[in-house]
């Protein structure tokens, strides 16, 4: 199978929507990525080690702790859980996949959008923001999705992620953008936001910060940014995100920002987290009330994940299996349900920083765990210090780096059908709800995969100026030769699109000129015939027939032909109406005799 990965300025591609965290991608040539299949095996994300890139793998290690140890903090405030949370996904669910995930790049963590979807499923169970409950509900989600992922493994499951369309999931992912985006308004103002929906909460912000916005609370997050965004333009490779929370954590320490309205994050919880079920919530009714976002955060991180596994192992021609990393992310998220966080997913952004930064294996990935534990362990008093005015501006980024802008107006020239598809999925997202957004996509995309193979791309083939067969529009009515017609189905024959292959047909017999003898469905794009699709097939020959136009086939494929003799079509049409090429029906075809023509009457 050959993987297409396309570049722009430095974007992951195949990725796309699940980039969108905030991340840069990566250049990759076009080339076929090895897949291992079958088998499993320990470290595959490790061995073997290459000892002259050591180093590299241990820095870009450290350069990871320090991007995405604010980023995970940030993403914890989107999920609704404390922010020490954040920091678990970064440790026992990173070393799970890497020593149980096929993938030698892919980082597992906190993500933004399996955050948000989190969030709105668990609020809708009546669970309090932040509570414990709330907490262990999390935890019960993450145990859930880890079962979800090790079943698609067992029933190789892995290529359902290819099934999501990148349309749509831009679409969905800009939706969550413009949502998580809207949310944190409020914090980086020092305002009421109230309760409601998204867009009620984001009114009732935009009415308070006239009279309500707290001055001092806006100044750090309007310097928050400014430095993230500042010391990125400089180098992407400074942690700005790292240098703006340690700064005003010492700035909320030295000037007494808590005396002047700046609330900050309180006492966080040191020390490694503990194991253990959320026996408490694991109920009947909790799991059921939590299935449906379950369901939603298992797609996301199908496809989010498989997609970033393909175009890193693409770039560098490394091995991977997608129904192994299910094992790897499953896990992943037992370990984060076992440790009192939230569900953790493939994230390019992670991904990305990890190979800017030189790395090319899990050792890098472990590097941050070991550097998160210290974290924990000696630098978690400070924390208290930070003003939740910091996350939420750190947040704000990240969801505007959700927003593909320019992935949404290169649908919008190139696909106008599918902008509006992307279009409907992110107003859903945003007016509805996140949930409610990704069934919308999933449902789309289905639908869009649908509609391809129900109309698809139908030509003749006709002589072009160099004596070769050239095609041309159905609606020219070409022949290849005088009484020949070659005419290329564009997808695979099913109930959905039997009806336009027989009017084509039809058409075409009925007004051919001159009138045709053969008729050939060259099937070269097919490649299944359905139970319909066999009787279809089976209703035009006879229409065929009763017109005296002889109905033949080539190009057919192997496993077609198989369909085809079960199906008794074969002995049908003929086993001798059946040709390897178009080259072979047009030399066939000329050896049939001219019928003569009417003698003329002569005066």
């Amino acid at each position: 199978m050959v993987l297409r990965v396309q570049s722009r300025e430095r974007k992951i591609c195949p990725p796309r929507a699940g980039e969108q965290e905030g991340g840069q991608g990566m250049t990759a040539t076009a080339r076929p990525a090895k897949h291992k299949s079958g088998g499993f095996a320990l470290f595959q994300g490790l061995l073997p080690i290459d000892r002259a890139r050591l180093p590299l793998d241990l820095i870009a290690g450290a350069t990871l702790a320090a991007l995405a140890i604010p980023e995970v903090m940030g993403y914890s405030k989107i999920a609704g859980t404390p922010v020490v949370t954040g920091l678990y996904t970064l440790l026992l669910p990173i070393f799970a996949f890497a020593v149980l995930g096929s993938s030698r790049h892919l980082v597992v963590g906190a993500d933004s959008a399996t955050a948000a979807i989190l969030a709105t499923g668990l609020l809708a169970t009546g669970a309090v923001s932040g509570s414990p409950q709330y907490v262990e509900l999390a935890s019960l989600a993450a145990l859930m999705c880890g079962v979800a992922l090790i079943a698609a493994r067992l029933l190789k499951l892995g290529f359902i992620a290819n099934f999501l369309s990148r349309s749509v999931l831009i679409g969905f992912l800009t939706g969550v953008g413009i949502q998580v985006a809207m949310g944190q308004v409020a914090g980086m103002f020092g305002v009421d936001a109230g309760s409601g929906t998204t867009l009620e909460k984001f009114a009732n912000t935009l009415r308070a910060i006239p009279t309500e916005t707290n001055v001092p609370t806006l100044v750090v997050s309007i310097s928050v940014l400014v430095v993230i965004l500042g010391l990125g333009r400089v180098n992407k490779a400074i942690p700005g995100a790292l240098i703006a929370v340690v700064g005003a954590i010492a700035a909320s320490y030295f000037l007494d920002l808590a005396a002047q309205g700046v609330t900050t994050l309180g006492t966080v919880p040191g020390g490694l987290p503990s194991l253990s079920l959320p026996t408490e919530v694991m109920t009947t009714a909790n799991v059921a009330a939590l299935l449906p976002t379950v369901v939603s955060m298992f797609v996301v991180i199908l496809a989010q994940s498989a997609a970033t596994s393909r175009a890193y192992a693409m770039k560098y021609n490394d091995s991977f299996d997608e129904n192994i990393d299910l094992v790897g992310l499953g896990t992943a998220n037992f370990a984060a349900g076992l440790t009192g966080t939230f569900v953790v997913n493939g994230s390019p952004t992670k991904t990305e920083m990890v190979d800017s930064a030189g790395g090319r294996s899990q050792i890098s990935q472990l590097t941050c765990g070991l550097l998160v534990i210290v974290v924990l362990l000696f630098l978690t008093g400070p924390l208290s210090y930070m003003p939740n005015a910091v996350l939420a501006a750190v947040v704000f980024l990240i969801g505007v780096r959700l927003i593909d802008y320019m992935g949404m107006s290169d649908v919008l020239r190139l696909r106008k059908g599918e902008f509006a598809v992307a279009a409907v999925t992110a107003l859903t997202v945003v007016v509805v709800g996140i949930e409610q957004g990704i069934i919308l996509a999933i449902a789309l995309s289905i639908v869009e995969h649908v509609y391809h193979s129900y109309k698809p791309s139908d030509t003749l083939l006709a002589l072009g100026p160099d004596g070769l067969p050239r095609p041309a529009p159905v609606e020219s009515g070409s022949q290849l030769a005088p009484g020949l017609a070659v005419y290329r189905f564009g997808a695979s024959l099913y109930y959905a699109n039997t009806t336009r292959f027989t009017e084509e047909i039809v058409d075409l017999a009925e007004n051919a000129s001159p009138p045709l003898r053969w008729l050939v469905v060259a099937a070269s794009a097919i490649g299944d015939i359905d139970y319909q699709g066999s009787q279809t097939l089976q209703a035009v020959k006879g229409e065929l027939d009763r017109l005296g136009i002889t109905l033949v086939l080539s190009d057919v494929e192997p496993r077609v032909r198989r369909e085809l003799d079960a199906y008794g079509l074969t002995a049908a049409i003929g086993e001798d109406h059946v040709y390897e090429s178009v080259s072979d029906v047009l030399a066939a075809y000329r050896q049939i005799p001219t019928p003569a023509s009417p003698p003329t009457s002569s005066t």
